[in-house]
């Protein structure tokens, strides 16, 4: 089943998209990274920070990997990329 979901993207990653967020259709139970593959496959370029980007489902920030997360429609995800600067 799918559930649609309100990606917000922050710094790198909305300049890599060319969006500050958009309303994605995902299946409701998934893992981090099969989020993350989803997010790939519609904007290809986000490739690029996939080792170093943090994900916040619902305000609370996963890792990317195979913990399994339960989407509800209307959810919030933030890709947020790392931060430059010391």
């Amino acid at each position: 089943m799918s559930t649609e979901v309100l990606v917000l993207y922050f710094a790198k990653s909305a300049e890599l998209t060319g969006l500050k967020s958009e309303t994605i259709a995902v299946q409701s139970e998934l893992t981090t990274f099969q989020l993350w593959q989803e997010l790939e496959k519609r904007h290809p370029k986000l490739s690029a920070v996939r080792e170093h980007v943090v994900l916040a489902l619902r305000q609370e920030y996963v890792a990317l990997g195979d913990q399994r997360v339960s989407l509800q429609e209307g959810d919030e995800v933030a890709v947020i990329p790392p931060l430059s600067g010391g």
